[in-house]
């Protein structure tokens, strides 16, 4: 038998010998510190035995794959020590996530954080006492029945839930046995490095109106400073959380008369909104954009056409009920159809194209209550929506153009060196999804594809994640913690043309279907927000700061003064507040400094004798004194070039 290994090399084995051996047999270093393998690009654990020629790669902590088969392995450390210290609770999922691992739990009594430092006493029990992790399968009847044995009811609804071919496997570690695909390390022994970080909330299966469950996530490393830099990381990351910050800053808050995902924007997060609506609606109608201004809510009637209503209802929120009412209407999740009724409205020639609809639309989704998290997903969103209607000619141009547009709002914004790109395609094995046209499906991905490899995009490819309407670019970002969402779209749409019996007349006179691009151009406003206050801490950049600038008056003699300067800087569109308060200078200073203020003007008896203010820039200390004249036109230049420092 010949194994090819990842350097090319070529060695003979006997049939049947196991992983573990050939990495032995390729260095005894390398094999204390192989997690795993992957055999034809399959990963495998490294007790799997090779019975045929081969490419194999062994996998370490380096690799994504070895540090998944390493966090999953933590998972079941973690439930086995929940199980021994608490055996009445029942075990639901525990996979491994970008960042370290979780696992669901149905306690009696629920537990609180304090009690996860005995969880973590017994699980360095299990680590030192090197359980071997021992794969075995068993057949339907027989796994139920031993689920049920342990009282695991939930690992019993997963089972049935598997198609009648699978492959039902189970892992045991000492006295421990979990359902589970694997892989997973040799044995518990490998984990050299972990914490438990936090304890959450989590229905089971992600489904509301399932019980609620209790999440431990952790966090894993095969080393022990690289934990403790991780940890480092992690409480910075907690002070830059928007959801904290956000709110320890007036920006927004929630109430729970209220409802979840229903975020209450302060004054300064309303004038932070203001700021970004105005600057995008402005740079889109300088690029060609005309605006429409469409209604909140829609019969459900236009939502059947659309698709919303076979493929979008259980994110939809309905007002009525089809059984009683003569009519029945629905909150819009998407301004598509509404913007694509006003096309219709008169006849259109190829000459007309493309037009470029752009909307400030507030849209509302019904996410699950688990999913809500501050201003990153909520129920009721601001969105700059806009659709191109074109012909196919021009639809790479307009693509590219709204791709530029995309990079200098990132740009503005400050998020453009933290995003990535998906290209995000249909699942032609679960049609039920999307509107089902194979052929249409193909032509669109593959002029999608064209069109991104023609721009140059560096991008991955996500199989399931398109709309159900057409495929999509998605760009990802990351929040502070690592978990990533969706922040702009751009979408290829060659279905709801058709639905809608949009045509425009061609150079012949005739009758044609238009193509149209779906985008965003700075996606939904309150997440940028978030995302805009953890990369700055909440010091935002001067020309979206609510505050620019904050005038410090020492005495009741300058108060007039400081009025009249701020004043002055309101009627040039500088936005500016007045610090006329009975304190020291010193104690004001460092109240704007904790409001992350950009520019502090400090006006006493001696700046209003000389004509002049003190200038003080967030980060930079005092600049000294300078005429208002001078000081204006510097904020007017760094507002207009979007400065980011």
């Amino acid at each position: 038998m010949i194994i090819t290994l990842k350097d090319g090399s070529k060695k003979q084995y006997p049939d049947g010998i196991k992983v573990m051996d050939i990495a032995l047999d390729i260095s005894e270093g390398l094999a204390r510190v192989a997690l795993g393998a992957k055999i034809d690009g399959k990963v495998v654990e490294m007790n799997a035995v090779v019975d045929k020629d081969c490419t194999l790669e062994l996998l370490t902590f380096k690799d994504e794959e070895g540090r998944k088969i390493y966090r999953h392995t933590c998972s079941h450390v973690l439930a086995q020590a929940m199980k021994s210290i608490y055996p009445t609770v029942k075990l639901a999922i525990g996979p491994a996530i970008d960042n370290g691992f979780y696992y669901d739990f149905d306690f009696k009594t629920a537990i609180t954080m304090e009690e996860l430092g005995k969880v973590e006493d017994e699980m360095k029990k299990i680590i030192k006492a090197n359980y071997p992790l021992e794969r075995f399968e068993l057949p339907r009847a027989e796994a139920i029945k031993l689920m049920k044995e342990y009282g695991e009811d939930y690992k019993v609804e997963l089972i049935n839930d598997l198609p009648k071919d699978a492959v039902i496997s189970f892992y045991k570690q000492g006295d421990f046995v979990d359902l589970c695909a694997g892989p997973h390390l040799p044995s518990t022994g490998y984990i050299k490095a972990f914490k438990l970080t936090s304890l959450t909330g989590a229905y089971w299966r992600g489904n509301e109106h399932n019980k609620m469950l209790s999440r431990v996530y952790g966090t894993c490393f095969d080393k022990k400073s690289d934990l403790t830099d991780y940890l480092t990381a992690l409480e910075e990351a907690k002070k830059r959380d928007h959801n904290k910050l956000g709110r320890e800053m007036g920006i927004f808050m929630t109430d729970e008369n209220i409802g979840q995902g229903l975020p209450l924007l302060m004054p300064k997060g309303a004038k932070l909104m203001q700021t970004l609506v105005r600057f995008v609606e402005d740079e889109e109608e300088r690029r060609g954009y005309v605006r429409t201004k469409t209604p909140f809510m829609a019969k459900s009637n236009l939502y059947k056409i659309s698709g919303h209503w076979d493929h979008y209802l259980d994110g939809m929120f309905v007002i009525g009920d089809e059984k009683k009412d003569d009519e029945v209407f629905a909150l819009r999740p998407m301004t598509c159809p509404f913007q694509y009724t006003i096309y219709n409205n008169g006849l259109k020639s190829y000459r007309d194209l493309p037009i470029r609809y752009g909307e400030t639309s507030t849209l509302f989704r019904n996410e699950a209550s688990g999913e809500m998290h501050g201003l990153i997903r909520v129920r009721q969103f601001t969105i700059s929506e806009g659709h191109i209607i074109c012909t196919p000619s021009q639809l790479e141009q307009e693509f590219m153009g709204a791709i530029d547009l995309i990079n200098y709002m990132l740009a503005c914004t400050g998020l453009k060196d933290d995003v990535t790109y998906r290209f995000s395609r249909w699942d032609p094995n679960d049609t039920d999804k999307y509107i089902n046209d194979p052929e249409k499906w193909e032509e669109a991905e593959n002029t999608m594809r064209q069109i991104l490899d023609h721009i140059g995009l560096d991008y991955t490819e996500a199989i399931g994640e398109a709309a159900f309407y057409g495929p999509k670019l998605d760009i990802q970002i990351k929040n502070v913690h690592g978990k990533e969402d969706t922040i702009i779209t751009v979408q290829v749409d060659m279905f709801l043309a058709e639905n809608f019996d949009m045509s425009y007349i061609d150079e012949n006179g005739e009758k044609q279907r238009p193509y149209i691009i779906h985008r965003t151009s700075i996606g939904c406003y309150e997440r940028t927000i978030a995302l805009m206050i953890e990369k700055f801490a909440g010091a935002f950049p001067l020309w979206v700061a609510p505050t620019q600038v904050k005038v410090l008056c020492l005495t009741d003699r300058t108060k007039e003064l400081s009025e009249n300067i701020a004043n002055q800087l309101r009627a040039m569109g500088i936005r500016t507040e007045v610090d006329a308060r009975s304190e020291t200078v010193g104690y004001k200073i460092r109240a704007a400094q904790m409001e992350k203020i950009p520019y502090m003007l400090i006006i006493g008896d001696k700046e209003a004798e000389e004509g002049v203010v003190a200038v003080r820039r967030r980060g930079e200390g005092d600049l000294g004194k300078m005429k208002l004249e001078e000081f204006t036109a510097r904020v007017l230049k760094e507002v207009a070039d979007k400065r980011l420092d």
